[in-house]
């Protein structure tokens, strides 16, 4: 499930955000302050957080910086009442998705949480499919990874047999595996899946 976590010193206003949250389907967890809410941090979690910037302790700014190194995945919304510019520029540098001023209207809170939401779920599809396509590289032998990042390099069967000194029929066996192993039909194909796994083309041989 995808959280949404209040990080407010202000109750009122955590409760008032977290009945516009949870009537709109979403379960949200309340905190006073930094401190309590890095306590009770999960180790994977999920959905986003809505920050005041100005709190005792560990403002927001401080917060957000502490979370890039915690749980970069979740993303941040910033809550302020000083609608400060320099600070609202700060904060977006340093990779908030959205900057909200006090009183927040229903409209630009969900609008605001639904974006977060649907950046988390992308992310975590991503991180996903990442570790899947990984899976599988790790069933290549050497030379069935090497045979592939002669092919994302766009090299014939004969130009790879040549640069690994081994014939060109062996090539066609390697490569062949290499398909089957990793669920692929075509060499558009094998490109997708390598920019999964960061595995990049062999380079090009020195004139």
């Amino acid at each position: 499930m995808n959280t949404i976590h209040i990080v407010d010193d202000e109750p009122a206003l955590r409760r008032a955000l977290a009945r516009e949250l949870e009537s709109a389907g979403y379960p949200v967890r309340c905190c006073a302050s930094a401190s309590e809410f890095l306590d009770g941090l999960q180790a994977t979690p999920s959905g986003c957080v809505l920050l005041d910037v100005a709190m005792p302790g560990r403002d927001g700014l401080a917060l957000q910086e502490r979370l890039r190194e915690v749980a970069p995945q979740l993303p941040v919304i910033f809550l302020t009442g000083r609608g400060d510019i320099s600070m609202s520029v700060r904060a977006m540098k340093a990779g908030a998705i959205d900057f909200l001023t006090k009183p927040v209207r229903r409209a630009d809170l969900l609008r605001a949480v639904h974006a977060a939401v649907d950046r988390t779920e992308r992310l975590r599809h991503d991180h996903e499919r990442g570790l899947a396509a990984r899976a599988r590289i790790a069933r290549l032998t050497p030379r069935e990874l090497e045979v592939m990042r002669h092919v994302l390099a766009g090299q014939l069967n004969k130009v790879i047999a040549n640069r690994l000194g081994t014939a060109e029929g062996t090539i066609k066996v390697h490569r062949a595996r290499m398909m089957e192993k990793l669920g692929l039909e075509s060499v558009p194909d094998l490109v997708r899946f390598a920019s999964l796994t960061g595995i990049s083309p062999a380079e090009a041989p020195e004139a």
